[in-house]
């Protein structure tokens, strides 16, 4: 019997190292494209300006916990917007140095940016006025130039007392001052970054700029008042809100003074920007619509001359801003102060008033007792606040606020 022929024994002999081979190349394939693979993902992730950017399809409600969380004012109304400024720096190294300038109540301000850039970033406004967020209400900035310490602080507080989110505080006190309000006021968490302030220089100037700066990063608010550790207010909040608020014009002192403290002052040497038929003199306590406050802050054509050529006996405070408003903003400035001060007595300082001072009289008298013009109407209030008060006025004025003022008792 013939042996028979088995051809497929031979057959697989050969096919095994075909087999061995291909698996050999797709296990090969495989580590290649798994390695491609996690190398791609991690230079996918270690560029910033890609791994921070939300997916279009994705439905998380919030960032993840490696971003940082945008906060929002806090208005006391539903869905506002957000007003977080974040400001990312390179620093050199494989991370960014991000600086937050967080405009929540009851939050630090303190942040890390030169007066130069924190002038160029206030200096941004928004291209559409109207804003798409109809739930939101403009804000009154609060912005005090202080030494130190808030004497009148429990006045104040009875003052900003149930009105949450129509306004917002920033203090500019020296660097140097060990602050410890507590947590509980409304003052806790509302310093600025400073530098130190010295009377009758540019450097006052130069505080009430970056009082402005900071305050004009809260895009929520309109209307900036600049007062002082002795400053008080005269009416309860409700009343200087709508007085503000509805007003056509900003309010800033500013007239033409003929004597030596006036038009004496003028140095020639900022011509041709500045002429004398520029020139104004004014009180320091000013109150600024929005469009204004961004022009003091990006001003870079009238604030160098002042710097240069204002000084003692020319003191920048007094004419600075009702120069600079005369010349680009005369038609929507009153040319009136919303701050009372009392200049009767004469000499460079003006009246400062006592506890004994603090009496219904006295206080009426600062209230109604001017004629003014509000929106081409004649009024008897022109006064807002009032200034010097010394911190021994803190006790009888608690004392009449409730029924003169028309505080909360």
């Amino acid at each position: 019997m013939a042996e028979e022929i088995h051809p497929f024994p031979s057959a697989t002999k050969s096919f095994y190292p075909h087999l061995q081979i291909n698996h050999f190349f797709h296990f090969l394939f495989f580590v290649i494209g798994l390695s491609l693979g996690l190398i791609t993902s991690i230079c996918y992730h270690s560029f910033p300006f890609i791994s921070s950017r939300p997916s279009p399809y994705s439905f998380a409600s919030s960032p993840p916990q490696s971003q940082p969380t945008t906060m929002t004012v806090s208005t006391g109304l539903a869905s506002p917007p957000p007003s977080l400024l974040v400001i990312s720096r390179s620093n050199g190294t494989n991370s960014n140095d991000t600086s937050i300038v967080s405009l929540k109540e009851h939050n630090v301000l303190m942040h890390g940016m030169k007066d130069e850039e924190l002038f160029w970033r206030a200096s941004m406004v928004p291209r559409i006025q109207e804003t798409p967020y109809e739930d939101v209400r403009p804000k009154v900035a609060f912005m005090f130039l202080t030494k130190g310490p808030m004497p009148l602080a429990l006045l104040w507080e009875k003052f900003f007392h149930g009105y949450q989110g129509l306004y917002s505080i920033y203090v500019h006190a020296h660097p140097s001052f060990n602050d410890t309000t507590p947590e509980s006021s409304v003052f806790y968490g509302r310093r600025i970054p400073s530098q130190p302030v010295y009377w009758g220089s540019i450097t006052m100037i130069d505080a009430e700029r970056r009082l402005l700066a900071n305050a004009l990063l809260d895009f929520s608010n309109q209307r900036f008042i600049l007062l002082s550790e002795s400053c008080i207010p005269l009416f309860n909040f409700s009343t200087i809100y709508s007085y503000l608020l509805n007003s056509d014009l900003s309010f800033v002192g500013s007239f033409d003074d003929p004597r030596g403290p006036g038009r004496g002052r003028y140095n020639p040497r900022m011509q041709p920007h500045i002429r004398l038929s520029h020139w104004r003199k004014g009180a320091q306590w000013f109150e600024l619509r929005r469009d204004l406050a961004v022009h003091v802050v990006s001003d870079r054509k009238y604030y160098p001359l002042f710097r240069d050529f204002c000084r003692p006996a020319c003191y920048s405070d007094e004419h600075y801003l009702p120069t600079l408003v005369n010349i680009l903003y005369a038609k929507t400035n009153s040319n009136r102060s919303v701050t009372f001060v009392d200049w009767s007595r004469g000499g460079p300082h003006p009246r400062k008033f006592g506890g004994v001072d603090v009496t219904d009289e006295l206080l009426n008298r600062i209230r109604f007792g001017s004629k003014c013009f509000y929106n081409g109407n004649e009024t008897s209030m022109c006064f807002l606040f009032a200034r010097k008060f010394l911190p021994n006025t803190l006790e009888p004025l608690l004392r009449v606020a409730p029924v003169l003022l028309g505080f909360d008792p």
